[in-house]
């Protein structure tokens, strides 16, 4: 019987996710709140409609190259983990920490603490339009939703992901509200807020960078195969297909959304917009409340949704390595739900969305997560001549992995001229990894500390049990 179930436990953790499916998680993970996030960030630090425009294209561009970059890694490094593990295997376990712990005390909340916001705006511009809503008002929004996210995921993995399925309709939905409208009228002939695209006049090359880190958040999510690189059939063949047609087809949709946002808005209406779908469904509805806003606020609380169990994966696999407390990777044993990393993140994400606004916190956690996969992707050229022996199913040509890590080394190191404060905060943040990696993961914990640790989290977890089965009685 045990054998039997064991072969039966293999044959279901064998490969099976085809180029079909690899495309859809690809276009369900990058078609997200980004776009309706970014718009802004875009225009104002590009300075006018025709360079945004360009942003955007290139931004698609170079999502491209490094989404062809991670194939290839993905064909020679087998294991999961996505950035990390590349990171670790091309350039050894201290870049990778730093990654780890970047990730985990600065991406990974600024992130959620971003999509939150969002969440807040866009819940309750409608309701106080043409006026901007109150900071505070949409602060509290904003944790509240994020706490709601909380709760579902501490409670039931299943459930989540049942509102992920019903959220990913829901925001393409959004995306097609947006698109139809706006080529109907630009077919019509409303043409006259592209008219002189190219002023000189606003253009701001030393906030290109920028420009760009609000381009590439709206892409991000082209390096999730990377995260099931073991499961995917033919990862030879289909990873790369998967990558040039999803990617495609967002650049597509996301250039006809910012057609359409122009088409409808002036690139003064853009700037001076908290929530640039509200300020879309507003003229182009011509009502006080459309239902893209909501539409817009619950694809937002679906891309927090997502995000929070495939983050405590890269604990795990952080874990397995050797380079992160078991403690903070452990999943309940019945429920699934990552409970002590859900719980570490909740005051970092709060404290962020209090003191934060939503640019200043895509800048500081962008030179983090673009300076990392700058560096996986120089991992990538470094492993290709330490390793030429290694098979090589799938290989880009080395001006790609060359291209995209020089234009993310040097976007990062633009972005401290173009926003100091938060982006030298972003580098500390990762600098401060260093010192608790040499005293704490490049020398070996004594055994009475590591029997003391495990005994308390062996306690921790009893505790755990004891109070759920109390509150289940109760």
């Amino acid at each position: 019987m045990g054998k039997a179930k064991k072969e039966e436990e293999v044959v279901f953790l064998r490969k099976k996710i085809t180029l079909l499916r690899a495309f859809s998680l690809l276009i369900g993970t990058m078609v997200g709140s980004g776009i309706f996030i970014s718009p802004k960030g875009v225009l104002k630090n590009s300075g006018n409609v025709g360079v945004s425009l360009i942003v955007w294209f290139a931004c698609g561009i170079l999502s491209m190259f490094g989404a062809l970059c991670y194939a290839e890694l993905g064909t020679r490094i087998t294991k999961s983990g996505g950035h990390y593990i590349y990171i670790l295997e091309t350039l050894g376990p201290l870049p990778s920490f730093l990654y780890l712990w970047a990730e985990y005390f600065a991406i990974g909340p600024a992130n959620s603490a971003v999509l939150s916001l969002a969440f807040g705006n866009y819940i309750l511009e409608p309701f106080f339009a043409p006026c901007p809503a109150p900071l505070p008002a949409v602060k509290l929004a904003a944790l509240l939703g994020y706490y709601i996210v909380l709760i579902l995921n501490s409670w039931s993995v299943s459930w989540s992901a049942r509102l992920q399925n019903v959220l990913s309709v829901i925001k393409l939905l959004a995306f097609a509200l947006i698109i139809v409208p706006g080529m109907m009228l630009l077919a019509q002939g409303h043409t006259e807020n592209f008219q002189d695209a190219f002023s000189s006049q606003l253009l701001t090359l030393d906030k290109m960078p920028l420009a760009f880190y609000a381009g590439m958040f709206a892409y991000s999510g082209w390096f999730q195969t990377s995260f099931v690189q073991e499961e995917l059939v033919r990862p030879e063949r289909n990873n790369p297909l998967a990558v040039i047609m999803s990617v495609v087809t967002v650049i597509v949709g996301y250039m006809l959304t910012n057609v359409s946002y122009y088409t409808v808005l002036t690139a003064e209406d853009v700037l001076a917009s908290q929530a640039v779908a509200v300020s879309f469904a507003q003229k182009a509805f011509q009502r006080p409340i459309s239902v893209i806003p909501i539409l817009v606020a619950l694809s937002c609380f679906g891309t927090m949704n997502g995000g929070i169990f495939a983050f405590s994966r890269t604990l795990f696999v952080a874990s397995r390595e050797g380079q992160w407390p078991p403690l903070f990777s452990m999943i309940h044993i019945r429920r699934h739900t990552p409970l002590p990393a859900v719980m570490l993140m909740f005051p970092l994400v709060t404290a962020m969305v209090c003191i934060g606004d939503i640019y200043h916190l895509l800048n500081f956690f962008s030179f983090s997560r673009w300076l990392f996969i700058g560096l996986a992707t120089l991992g990538l050229i470094i492993h290709r001549y330490r390793h030429p022996e290694l098979p090589r199913p799938f290989k880009v040509p080395l001006f790609i992995p060359v291209c995209f890590t020089i234009v993310c080394l040097f976007a990062v190191g633009m972005s401290f001229y173009s926003d100091p404060v938060y982006v030298s905060t972003g580098c500390a943040m990762v600098l401060s990894g260093f010192p608790v990696y040499f005293l704490v993961i490049s020398r070996p914990i004594p055994d009475c500390c590591r029997t003391t640790f495990h005994y308390l989290t062996l306690k921790l977890q009893v505790l755990l049990e004891v109070v759920r089965q109390e509150i289940k009685t109760y």
